[in-house]
């Protein structure tokens, strides 16, 4: 398992949500991203998760709603890698595969199109 501190791994994940095209982040609003150890069960099978109502999926949105959230899981990507280039490309590919969830793409277009 490839080892990094939380806050150098924060650091990662902004930088490849940074550098993300901004036609894929220009539609995203009241969505809140999260770095988290594990997801809540403990399991090291899940890189990943959107958490809310995809967009094509809404119907009266936007008032005080509490925002979508994606959650990034440190040690299930640590665990998968073994350099740093193989994780800042596999945090590229999940934040890429959960915001396609925010835009009502599933994990069958996905996998189609590589990102699963």
């Amino acid at each position: 398992m490839f080892e990094m501190d939380a806050d150098a791994f924060d650091d990662l994940v902004s930088d490849e949500f940074d550098s993300l095209p901004d036609d894929m982040l220009a539609g995203l609003d009241n969505v809140a991203i999260f770095v988290e150890d594990t997801p809540e069960d403990g399991s090291m099978d899940l890189l990943g998760l959107y958490h809310g109502v995809a967009l094509t999926e809404r119907g009266q949105y936007g008032f005080g709603e509490l925002p979508d959230t994606i959650s990034i899981y440190r040690l299930p990507l640590l665990a998968i890698v073994d350099d740093e280039e193989e994780l800042r490309e596999q945090i590229h590919i999940t934040l890429v595969h959960e915001i396609a969830h925010f835009y009502g793409i599933d994990d069958a277009e996905l996998h189609r199109l590589g990102w699963a």
